[in-house]
């Protein structure tokens, strides 16, 4: 093995959107959110495992994301597109079958005078001030959407993965307000939105990062796991250094390993300090600094020289990265790199 490798679980994705399915009631669909190339793990793959646990509606950023995961789903699934009918978009969303999720009387404008007629979401802003229709241009619009081939009206809670935050309570009662008695499905919980419970479901759920074993699911089940190739060993005396302007100096007789990987691959060059690599279950230290390709690694107390260490497992997960970085789950995963061999176990 020449190249690190990341093991994608597709048996623990499906297994996460079971539970998350099974934790709304029966009259409520769970939808998959596969934004960013499935949140860096492969949204042909990811959305495929998906589409054979019973997801039928998939959520994209991008109409361009929405084209390609129509070419590996194929027909049938219903593709919602997040940033609504861009200027450009007409073909791939008429052509492709894609939903638009509508975020502006502009965009309504457009849609309905390129393709009257073809399907459309509505996205409204209940207070998180980033996408959607503010009441008052909803107000403006609602009576003319609703005449319309409308399939979903949706927003987006800002603090759900902190249950007891006022605004939850806040975005609630701004979205029942904005919608109650439009007789079309409503959608305002994603992962977090799913685990405040039945007040916030709705018609439809949208889970994404809880898929791919994120919190704020802390009983997610790990879906990515990674590795990487030990390219060199070392030993040193007391007082040499390790890596660039020697930020590390040997006080006793060290064994170094160097694994090719590094800042290049999304392994955040700040998370260094805190984080280790495991050569099985035995944690092994970093040593100097992470660079674009390579890490060096503290593998004196192992017993023999492993081939490889692994870097995301069952004892270091996505969020224990992330707090070694001082960022979020959501963006270890989708940082990480194209150089992966990425290999697929389970469904």
């Amino acid at each position: 093995m020449s190249t690190a490798t990341l093991t994608i679980d597709l048996e623990a994705l499906t297994a996460n959107w079971r539970t998350l399915n099974a934790a709304s009631d029966t009259t409520v669909e769970t939808a998959a959110v596969v934004k960013a190339n499935g949140y860096g793990l492969g949204a042909g793959r990811v959305a495929r495992a998906l589409a054979r646990a019973g997801a039928r509606k998939f959520f994209v950023a991008l109409a361009e994301e929405g084209a390609e995961l129509r070419q590996a789903l194929g027909p049938g699934p219903e593709i919602c597109v997040f940033s609504g009918h861009m200027p450009g978009d007409t073909d791939m969303i008429h052509d492709l079958s894609l939903v638009p999720m509508l975020n502006s009387i502009d965009q309504m404008l457009r849609h309905v005078e390129a393709l009257p007629g073809h399907p459309f979401g509505v996205q409204l802003d209940t207070g998180m001030n980033r996408l959607g229709m503010e009441p008052g241009e909803w107000a403006a619009l609602r009576d003319i959407a609703l005449t319309q081939n409308i399939k979903l009206i949706m927003s987006h809670l800002a603090c759900a993965d902190a249950p007891d935050h006022p605004m939850n309570a806040q975005q609630l009662a701004a979205f029942r307000q904005m919608t109650d008695g439009c007789d079309v499905p409503r959608s305002l919980s994603a992962t977090g939105g799913i685990l405040l419970g039945s007040d916030y479901h709705f018609d439809l759920t949208r889970p994404g990062v809880g898929l791919y074993g994120g919190l704020p699911f802390a009983a997610a089940r790990p879906v990515a796991a990674i590795s990487l190739p030990v390219i060199q060993i070392r030993d040193l005396d007391p007082g040499e250094t390790v890596g660039y302007s020697n930020t590390w100096t040997a006080t006793q007789p060290t064994r170094i390993a160097t694994v090719a990987a590094g800042y290049a691959d999304g392994i955040l060059r700040v998370m260094g300090p805190n984080t280790q690599l495991f050569a099985d279950d035995i944690a092994c230290p970093l040593r100097g600094r992470i660079s674009m390709d390579l890490i060096t690694v503290d593998i004196t107390h192992l017993s023999e020289d492993p081939k490889s260490l692994d870097l995301l497992n069952d004892r270091q997960t996505v969020d224990t990265l992330a707090d070694n970085a001082g960022t979020i789950g959501y963006e270890i995963l989708t940082s990480l790199g194209a150089r992966y061999q990425r290999r697929y176990v389970g469904a």
